[in-house]
């Protein structure tokens, strides 16, 4: 099931969704016309390598270079389905979830989701020298709100060759089960690169909270 779009219109235009995809669109623009050898160093430079923060503990290591990269990682990515997969989430569930927030809430709101992402990937991979970059951590944190805040809402989902709607709670809950199996099933195993389940898993689970809080009140 690959969702589209939802059908779900908007009060307001999305301003910070729309300046989020342009951002991480320019970055990677940037990544791609640098040569090989600098792209590396900046990609090393600006993700999030989980062993940089017991270094920045143990105080073998600046904060700058622990605790930075857990926002400049959001806006890197390993290659152009990379990006085009995580832009097309965002397009299809922050802008709902900017109208509910509002412009400046949905900003803070998804840096948070992002950060918190992103420690919570350190907090499963500790020691790990594997860099982890993209922005798939803070969506998971829009993709959470959104089926708090819109689950009767329909995606149009293209299933085999048929496009349909489908409730948001039904595409997200399959997402969101998906992940949480892959995050068990990596427990215990030696680190070796790939998905970042853990930040998936905890940064939907931020945006569940963060939006039932602030729907309840």
């Amino acid at each position: 099931m690959i969702p589209l779009k939802d059908i779900n219109p908007t009060r307001t235009f999305p301003f910070v969704n729309v300046m989020l995809i342009s951002a991480n669109v320019l970055v990677f623009f940037y990544q791609i016309t640098l040569p090989p050898h600098a792209a590396k160093a900046f990609l090393l430079a600006n993700a999030t390598v989980p062993a940089r923060l017991p270094a920045f503990l143990a105080g073998h290591a600046p904060a700058s270079v622990a605790l930075f990269p857990l926002f400049s990682s959001m806006f890197l990515h390993g290659g152009l389905m990379h990006l085009l997969g995580n832009m097309l989430f965002l397009y299809i569930f922050g802008d709902n979830v900017e109208d509910a927030f509002g412009h400046i809430g949905y900003l803070f709101f998804y840096l948070l989701c992002g950060i918190g992402s992103g420690l919570i990937h350190v907090l499963f991979n500790w020691g790990s020298g594997i860099p982890a970059l993209g922005a798939s951590g803070a969506i998971s944190g829009v993709m959470g709100a959104y089926a708090v805040m819109f689950p009767r809402h329909q995606i149009l989902t293209f299933f085999f060759i048929f496009l349909i709607p489908v409730p948001a709670i039904l595409i997200l809950g399959y997402w969101f089960v998906l992940q949480f199996v892959a995050g068990i099933n990596g427990l215990g195993m030696a680190t070796a690169g790939g998905v970042a389940w853990w930040a998936h898993i905890g940064g939907f689970l931020m945006g569940v909270v963060i939006a039932w809080a602030t729907k309840k009140r």
